[in-house]
């Protein structure tokens, strides 16, 4: 369970520590996200203004049937409509109209009234007449029923505003896709540089972190939090921050506008605001916890599925598919639980909110509609508020549901700063001291070594390595023996003593100065996915296809890569999974020789060599030490008789030094250690 349990944690839903240090990557796009934001108010703008505009064409230029004609006996200005000897206009040009008409809309028919009744334009209001005029609460009203003709003329100020809204309409369309398009790639491409950046960052710090750190993360937690975490980052980017705004700007604007056309009905509106909030507020409360169980089943199946696919050998030898699926399914019925839990508050949240919304309907339609029948407001207002009623729910929605990725990006982010800010323990000095020529003499000084307080692997180890020697350590499993490597590349400091290279302590040197002129051999040999070449030369531009060539010869590999049915180009899988140990062994052989080390060292590199790929490793060996410190660990004797010095190490001492011929007349430690593994053979 300890191993969830930082997936489990989710902390804050906002934390504005961490926020100031995100907002800190986007510093450098400050302009494209302002961009975005301007933008944003534009996009917001141009929804706030459709309802209006319908609105507008509405009440102004479509549904004018209580609205007054001024007539004039003459003609005052343009724009007026001539019929049967008088000018009829929408708007009165001087202030002296001769008397005022009205248009009626009865059963189909239009006519003009000769006097400005109002709002009278409803089923049954009208009786109709005899042709000459039309009932009126029992009294007779002048009209005449218009022809298609004539009805044109009258609406023809209006038939050119509609269609001068209908332009201005589709170009804020058109326009407010534009600008949608260019702010979704400019916040996407600066997201997605942040993120880049982020990513870049952490992978230098996780590389330059010392081996004790590897030692406590798995490797499973350190690519979640470059890939898993930062992709959530990314979401942050993009449906947060910015969005934020834009959904903002819509519930201000809705809001202002609503009071703007009608204060009554707006509040009238605002009445189902507490239950969305309510609900809105037990939904984030709900959604947290099962979101959280979805990351923890998650985080369990992903561990169990990495498991099973690294150990199907062991688990297909021993027989063990049922049970491991058992135990896979047990999970993985626990995350489609945990799943259907989630689904289940977001198929209660929605609809609710539907639900709301639809109230909120209900009560402009019962109280907006009888306002529009009374005449107090008109028919586009309430057109429009129904509009806005869906403007005013959409952003809530929206950032209710944004309060998920929010809080999950303030998790990711923490972990990621966490990451960030763990130090390694294997810091380079300030002022390095140059080499200006490796020699390879290596001094421990009294050194002691612990991987864990006080739990001491290295006890006061002394020795001198001369430049251009070769030397073995031996001894039994735990003397010390590879952590003695480790120290001498400096993965790991030590608690007391001194290491020195040419004289001079490798805390005071470069770390890549030293590492570079160190070639190490490892036990367990590690394969890129890659081909052979990119194997060997480690894609080091400066190693030429020739010199990877040559490089094989030494070690006795080219014969084997020539036979590969692409040769140095063969493709190796991952972990090299198509390579023998042996071959694995020797293209780790040649990558430590692919960069010439001064010192070259063999931590029990001949250990999984069967006994005829060794006689080439050493026949490679003997040509290729020459010049060289060479440092080996083995628990084949046979591999060191003949170097020139062997240390045998015992519970992180040194009891022993010297040449194989003079151990064994000492018959002691390695005395031993000889007879146990030749005894049987002589």
């Amino acid at each position: 369970m300890s191993n969830y349990h930082e997936e489990e944690t989710l902390g804050k839903a906002y934390d504005s520590k961490l926020m100031a240090r995100l907002l800190g990557y986007a510093k450098p796009y400050w302009k494209i996200i302002a961009l975005c934001v301007l933008l944003l108010v534009f996009i917001a703008g141009v929804e706030l203004a459709r309802p209006y505009f319908i609105q507008v064409a509405i009440d102004e230029h479509i549904n004018v049937y209580d609205r007054p004609l001024y007539v004039y006996d003459e003609p005052v200005t343009e724009g007026g409509t001539e019929y049967d000897g008088h000018y009829y206009y929408i708007e009165d040009p001087e202030e002296g109209y001769d008397s005022m008409a009205q248009l009626v809309r009865i059963e189909g028919e239009i006519y003009l009234l000769d006097e400005f009744l109002g709002n009278v334009d409803v089923p049954g209001t009208f009786q109709s007449g005899n042709g000459d005029y039309l009932v009126f609460e029992d009294r007779e009203i002048s009209a005449s029923l218009l022809s298609d003709e004539a009805i044109q003329d009258f609406r023809a100020e209006d038939i050119s505003n509609l269609w001068r809204i209908g332009w201005i309409f589709l170009a804020l369309i058109i326009s407010a896709f534009i600008m949608n398009y260019i702010q979704v790639y400019a916040l996407n491409y600066a997201s997605n540089k942040i993120i880049y950046n982020i990513r870049q960052q952490l992978f230098t710090h996780v590389e330059n972190m010392s081996l004790r750190f590897f030692d406590k993360n798995p490797v499973g937690r350190l690519v979640t939090r470059i890939t898993n975490d930062t992709e959530t980052l990314h979401q942050m980017y993009t449906e947060v921050l910015v969005s934020f705004f834009k959904d903002i700007f819509i519930l201000l604007g809705v809001v202002i506008v609503m009071l703007t056309m009608s204060f009554r009905l707006a509040l009238l509106t605002f009445l189902v605001l507490p239950v969305l909030l309510l609900s809105s507020y037990l939904f984030r409360l709900k959604v947290r916890d099962a979101y959280r169980q979805v990351r923890l089943k998650l985080a369990r199946i992903n561990a169990s599925l990495s498991e099973n696919f690294t150990g199907m050998k062991t688990i297909q030898t021993f027989k063990r598919e049922t049970q491991q699926f058992n135990k896979f399914n047990k999970t993985n019925e626990e995350l489609l639980a945990a799943n259907k839990r989630e689904v289940f508050i977001f198929a209660v949240y929605r609809p609710s909110m539907e639900i709301i919304r639809s109230l909120g309907f209900a009560i402009i339609i019962w109280y907006g509609g009888g306002q529009v029948v009374q005449g107090n407001i008109q028919f586009g207002i309430l057109f429009a508020f129904i509009n806005y009623i869906k403007q005013f729910f959409q952003p809530i929605n929206n950032l209710t549901e944004k309060y998920n990725v929010l809080q999950s990006s303030m998790a990711s982010s923490e972990r990621i700063f966490k990451l960030l800010d763990t130090e390694s323990t294997i810091q380079n000095p300030e002022n390095p001291k140059p080499l200006k020529f490796f020699r390879g003499e290596i001094e421990f000084k009294n050194v002691w070594f612990a991987y864990n307080e006080d739990e001491w692997v290295l006890k006061d180890v002394s020795f001198k390595i001369k430049p251009g020697d070769s030397i073995a350590f031996v001894g039994a499993t735990g003397a010390g023996k590879s952590s003695i490597i480790n120290l001498m590349a400096r993965f790991y400091d030590i608690q007391k003593g001194e290491i020195l290279i040419d004289g001079v302590n490798i805390k005071d040197l470069s770390i890549t100065d030293l590492r570079e002129n160190i070639g190490i051999v490892l036990q367990d040999v590690f394969m890129f996915a890659g081909d052979i070449k990119g194997n060997i030369s480690l894609d080091n531009p400066n190693i030429s296809r020739e010199k990877i060539k040559e490089i094989a010869k030494y070690v006795n590999l080219h014969r084997f890569i020539e036979r590969l049915p692409n040769g140095y180009d063969e493709p190796v899988m991952e972990r090299g999974a198509t390579l023998s140990s042996g071959q694995k062994q020797l293209l780790a052989f040649a990558r430590a020789l692919a960069f010439n080390p001064a010192v070259l060292v063999l931590d029990e590199a001949t250990s999984n060599i069967d006994t005829e790929t060794e006689e080439l490793v050493q026949d490679a060996m003997q040509k290729i030490i020459k010049g060289k410190t060479t440092i080996a660990i083995a628990h084949r004797l046979s591999t060191i008789q003949s170097c020139d010095k062997i240390i045998v190490l015992h519970k992180g001492r040194i009891r022993e030094i010297g040449n194989h011929n003079q151990l064994l007349k000492e018959k002691g430690l390695y005395y031993n250690l000889y007879e146990l593994q030749y005894k049987d053979v002589r």
